[in-house]
């Protein structure tokens, strides 16, 4: 099963082979975002975007409802794990 934990772009690290640092739930963490930058949305427009991170990747943009609701869905699934 694979699983994509939403987070927010809070800086550009390396412009040329396209990576950011995302935040997800306070962790702070490098991903690559070439899948998520285009002609409309360059790499130094991306801070401040909330995407979808899986393997080190932005796979895609959410909005910040939406990743505000699925991260508090994973904090509930955790919850009940423990």
């Amino acid at each position: 099963m694979c699983l994509g934990i939403p987070g927010q772009i809070i800086e550009i690290t390396d412009i040329v082979n396209k990576l950011a640092m995302v935040s997800i739930s306070g962790v702070k963490r490098e991903v690559n975002i070439a899948c998520i930058v285009d002609e409309e949305h360059p790499v130094e427009s991306c801070i401040g975007d909330w995407v979808l991170v899986h393997v080190g990747f932005a796979m895609n943009r959410l909005d910040e409802e939406e990743a505000t609701e699925t991260l508090k869905l994973l904090q509930e699934v955790a919850a009940v794990m423990n």
